[in-house]
């Protein structure tokens, strides 16, 4: 058994060692015909190549199709960073999309103000609405105007459809606006095309109720409510609602103005209510007239 096998020994390794050399060989004279320059050599590289390297297409079958697969897979990357880029990009378009629309709602706001008619005597101040303190005792909104820019006390304040409340405590540079819902707020209004007048008193809702309507009777849902200008309180005329009829056959008033968005709102400089110092000059004495040039005055009767 041993020397069978130093016999296959014996037999393979000469086998091996020519088998090398004829490669070496056959190498060296490869890189002799490529290194070569010479026009017959060329042609014989040119024969060559004709010869056998179209016969090994199969050979570079696979090497082809791993080179299309990195080629494919090197395009699948591209594709996914240019997708993630178009996501990045999509999520920005939305939040300028979001951006545009609330510009588009402030300057709808802002157009409606602009479009509201009032007296002509009237001039405002528009502000801007820093802070809603809503709560279920207390009706208000904070505006960014005050002292600096003219602010009084008790001047309507307006949306861009309807009245909306009343200056009620002025600071510096902002003033706080209680709204009609408020329930300490209460303002005489008139009932159109009655004529019927009445107070508007909140109540904390959306929907104030009319107290002390002079005849119920005469008013039908969906007549205009205006404010009556009486005691001075607000200008007369200015729009606040309309009636609806609630569940209870209650009277009361759907507002006109938009309370779920009050972004900016208009501060109307009303005309000043003339300062009274003293009471008894409520109800003046008639001055007597002048007697006449010549005529002597009028003494007593001569009793006393």
């Amino acid at each position: 058994m041993a020397r069978d096998r130093n016999g296959q020994d014996d037999f393979v390794k000469p086998l091996r060692r020519l088998l090398v050399g004829i490669t070496a060989f056959f190498l060296i004279v490869l890189f002799l015909v490529w290194r070569i320059d010479s026009p017959r050599v060329e042609r014989f590289r040119a024969a060559l190549i004709d010869r056998f390297v179209p016969s090994f297409s199969w050979l570079m079958l696979p090497v082809t199709k791993l080179t299309v697969m990195a080629e494919g897979f090197q395009s699948y990357a591209r594709i996914y960073e240019q997708n993630q880029e178009l996501r990045r990009e999509l999520q920005q378009m939305k939040a300028w999309k979001e951006a545009a629309l609330q510009l588009e709602q402030k300057n709808a706001k802002l157009l409606d103000l602009n479009q509201v008619r009032l007296d002509p005597a009237l001039t405002h101040i528009t502000g801007v609405v820093l802070a809603d303190s809503g709560s279920p005792f207390r009706q208000s909104v904070l505006l960014n105007v005050g002292q600096r820019d003219g602010i009084v006390d008790g001047w309507a304040v307006m949306d861009g459809l309807g009245l909306v409340g009343r200056i009620s405590g002025v600071g510096e540079s902002t003033s706080r606006v209680v709204l009609l819902t408020d329930a300490n707020s209460r303002i005489p209004v008139t009932i159109q095309p009655s004529g019927q007048h009445a107070i508007l008193q909140g109540d904390n809702s959306a929907v104030p109720p009319l107290e002390f309507v002079e005849s119920p009777d005469l008013i039908r849902p969906g007549d205009q409510v205006v404010t009556s200008g009486d005691g001075g309180v607000f200008p007369s005329g200015l729009l606040v609602g309309q009636v609806a009829e609630g569940p209870d056959r209650r009277l009361k008033v759907r507002l006109a103005a938009d309370y779920e968005r009050l972004d900016f709102l208009r501060v109307l400089r009303s005309h000043a209510a003339p300062h009274i110092s003293d009471p008894g000059g409520l109800i003046a004495p008639p001055v007597p007239p002048l007697p006449a040039s010549g005529t002597p005055a009028v003494q007593g009767n001569g009793n006393g």
